[in-house]
């Protein structure tokens, strides 16, 4: 189906976009992931010939980059479209490597219909569970009820930004833009009253501007209101606003990963870590010999996302954030020995930007 040059007139419901790491997974297209990776989460997304009403700076998908909706990429890779029939039938010859499916919806009022056809859909299909990445700006506390009726049994909020300053700059009136920080923070909220405790969690992106310290805020309320984050590196859309932006040091992006997994995990909390001048993380409040095994078991840097029933992350996303290759943002997978020895240099400062200079250079 993603073979037609044209693909304006598949909209949803009929018809979905898919990550190509699902698209993979499914067999619809052929590849093979670095290090023998897996994905167990099909990540799916609505799709409309009008597309996004949104116009986020860093968003592939936003209104403000060139393109039609249905040929943009979306978190670094190509979505291609692919009938809700045929995804139904290949996840069911396959139901032994997908353990959840997640649904996004993008700025388009269609989309709240839609993505309860689409979650009842999939679940009257079989017993995988749902999640849900919705858009709070078209939501109200009715449509999140409605979501769980359809059978979704947990909600992402990607707020994205830590502070209220840089969402309003690079989502809100900065680029005019119909997002708003207490409306995304409200239905984080509402999905958490909805949904249960544990059920809701927020996206953030490291590298946006924040500091270390007010990333670890964030990421605290969230956890102070019930709920988990789901952790990204900021990485350059071609043609989107930021297009010529950097990704976050290496190092910067370490700490947050080791300090989201402490708050999430409630082995400590960001008001009891120690930062310097410029606000980046000193000290995590730990005695040092419990951080070397936190570090040393690799989980800090393994890639958050939403459960199966087995109680491991599903939503694994691998590489996309960051190309594959020794300096990936998140491990899909365990890090092996070699892995944290890298991981460690890397929260020391060495050699953070340099990879990625050059695979620009010459990519």
């Amino acid at each position: 189906m993603d073979g037609r040059n044209d693909q304006s007139d598949l909209e949803s419901p009929e018809f979905l976009r898919m990550s190509l790491a699902a698209a993979m997974t499914l067999g619809f297209k052929p590849g093979v992931f670095y290090r023998n990776a897996r994905l167990y989460c099909i990540n799916l997304l609505l799709t409309y010939r009008n597309g996004c009403a949104a116009r986020c700076a860093y968003c592939g998908l936003s209104r403000n980059r060139p393109g039609i909706y249905q040929g943009k990429s979306f978190i670094r890779v190509a979505w291609p479209t692919y009938a809700l029939d045929e995804i139904i039938q290949r996840i069911g010859e396959r139901r032994e490597k997908v353990k959840r499916i997640c649904i996004s919806m993008i700025t388009n009022k269609r989309s709240i219909h839609d993505t309860n056809e689409v979650c009842a859909r999939l679940r009257s299909s079989f017993d995988i569970p749902v999640s849900l990445l919705i858009s709070p700006t078209i939501l109200g506390y009715k449509d999140l009820l409605d979501f769980r009726h359809a059978g979704a049994d947990k909600i992402g909020v990607a707020i994205d930004l830590a502070t209220e300053g840089l969402f309003d700059k690079y989502r809100g009136r900065g680029v005019q833009g119909p997002h708003r920080w207490n409306t995304y923070w409200r239905t984080l909220k509402d999905a958490l009253d909805v949904f249960g405790k544990g059920n809701a969690g927020a996206h953030f992106m490291v590298g946006m501007g924040e500091t270390e310290k007010e990333m670890c805020e964030a990421i605290q309320r969230v956890r102070d209101m019930g709920g988990s984050t789901h952790l990204f590196s900021f990485f350059p859309e071609a043609g989107s606003v930021m297009a010529d932006c950097m990704p976050p040091p290496l190092d910067q992006y370490r700490r947050i990963q080791l300090a989201r997994y402490l708050i999430d995990n409630g082995i400590s909390r960001g008001d009891r870590f120690g930062y310097d001048e410029r606000g980046r993380i000193a000290n995590f409040g730990l005695p040092r010999d419990d951080l070397n095994r936190i570090i040393d078991s690799g989980q800090p840097f393994r890639t958050s996302g939403c459960e199966g029933y087995d109680g491991e992350v599903a939503c694994n996303r691998p590489f996309a954030n960051s190309r594959p290759g020794p300096e990936m943002r998140n491990y899909p997978f365990p890090p092996n020995r070699a892995d944290i020895q890298r991981i460690r240099r890397q929260m020391e400062g060495k050699n953070t930007l340099l990879s990625f200079e050059l695979e620009r250079a010459t990519a």
